[in-house]
């Protein structure tokens, strides 16, 4: 028989009814899951309740392993939202659910449900949002599903899903300084397409993965959704646990595949010669060095998101920004990823920076992302952004443009005003 990749080790453990068991289950196999830890926001939360109700559901699985986030049109942009987050809060009060994070409490809740240490290697994460994958960069299975299903596992505590097929994702060779999660990952999806993985679970690994931080393997894991991915998992190894140590008291073992394990397919990426990538509109697949397109003007430069939005990333941009201008012509928006981002960033005089460069500082929130607010995009205007998508009409006005790039790019391209090498502004 052959070995196991980490989604088939993950899964097998966590089979009903014979959860532990040690029959391997197979690519392709429909099965029953049990699920460790469950996630909605603001926006797919309400529907989720919804179908709860309708199944005449009163008491959640488990309070402690339910996690509601209010993150995505807050603080309330208008009544409609405000009404969202306001059901959503009742329901966790009326039901005694201990993750339930508001305004003050809250961050993107891909950043913020990973700093709490809720999440452990061998972990079932499923969520009401498409970028529950970013889990994996914990080795966790963790995986976007519709609000249907997640109000149906808020009752029953366990999923029905297909077995994904793996693909092995290789990293090899030491990156340029100024190459990021966000670069490694845009190689990989300019190379697999968007529809590449479809329903296939990306597995990464590689000699790259002994120098490459946790916010990188976030950023990485983030974005294998865009790739058509059901998940995205990084092994367990000593920076795991280093990043583990620090916020949990619960037991944290090492994961990692079979070295027999069968893969679908397998991708080598030499990241020893990338260079600071960008995606042009109108898909995540449109790569190219951003040296290739530094005649692109941008309106407007967004630095955060639960893609790049944690305190690595924002020290990133700090360095291009420290002692330059925005241009004029540009607006730049910094959002921390969560308060204890924000927090830091403003103990490390990083918020001081951005002010002084002439950008804008927000409170978490996933905010022009989505094109909810704070950032969203008028008719005939471009952004470069460290967000993860951008399709036709993301972040405001279908007639406007969405550049995706890492935040050494993003902070150089709003001093320039063009897309631009950050090395370029710093010469």
């Amino acid at each position: 028989m052959p070995g196991l990749t980490l989604t088939e080790k993950i899964l097998s453990a966590h089979r009903v009814p014979a959860r532990g068991s040690h029959r391997a289950v197979r690519p392709g196999e429909m099965i029953e899951v049990a699920v460790d830890l469950l996630l909605a926001n603001d926006i797919t939360a309400p529907l989720a309740i919804q179908e709860f109700e309708a199944l005449g559901g009163e008491e959640v699985f488990d309070p402690q392993a339910v996690v509601l986030v209010a993150d995505h049109f807050t603080p309330n942009k208008d009544i409609a939202s405000a009404e969202q987050v306001a059901g959503m809060r009742k329901f966790a009060r009326d039901r005694g659910i201990i993750h339930y994070y508001d305004v003050g409490r809250a961050g993107i809740e891909h950043v913020l449900l990973h700093e709490l240490g809720i999440v452990r290697p061998g972990d079932v994460v499923v969520g009401a949002d498409s970028h529950t994958c970013t889990a994996g960069a914990l080795a966790a299975f963790a995986t976007g599903m519709g609000s249907t299903d997640i109000g149906v596992a808020m009752a029953t505590g366990s999923v029905w899903m297909r077995v994904p097929e793996t693909i092995r994702i290789t990293f090899r060779g030491e990156p340029d300084p100024w190459i990021g999660g966000k670069d490694l990952i845009l190689a990989t999806i300019g190379q697999l397409g968007v529809s590449g993985a479809n329903y296939a679970a990306l597995e990464f690994g590689g000699s790259t993965l002994d120098g490459l931080s946790i916010e990188a393997r976030f950023t990485i894991a983030n974005m294998a959704v865009e790739a058509g991915g059901k998940a995205g998992l990084f092994p367990s190894d000593s920076i795991t646990l280093a990043y583990l140590s620090e916020r949990t008291e619960r037991e944290v073992s090492s994961l990692v595949p079979d070295e027999s394990a069968e893969y679908a397919r397998q991708l080598d990426i030499d990241a020893a010669t990338l260079e600071p990538l960008v995606a042009l509109p109108h898909l995540p697949e449109n790569v190219r060095p951003v040296r290739e397109a530094d005649s692109i003007h941008v309106d407007q430069a967004v630095i955060g998101s639960c893609t790049n939005g944690r305190l690595e990333d924002l020290r990133v941009a700090a360095k291009v920004l420290r002692g330059r201008r925005v241009h004029d012509d540009v607006r730049c928006i910094v959002i921390p990823g969560s308060p204890r981002v924000q927090l830091a960033a403003i103990r490390e005089g990083l918020v001081e920076i951005f002010l002084e460069a002439g950008a804008a500082v927000s409170t978490p929130t996933c905010g022009p992302c989505l094109g909810g607010h704070m950032g969203v995009l008028a008719a005939g205007e471009r952004a470069v952004s460290t967000t993860n998508r951008n399709f036709r009409g993301r972040m405001g006005s279908p007639d406007s443009e969405v550049v995706l790039s890492g935040p050494a790019v993003a902070a150089a391209s709003a001093i320039a005003g063009r897309l631009a090498h950050p090395e370029e502004v710093l010469s």
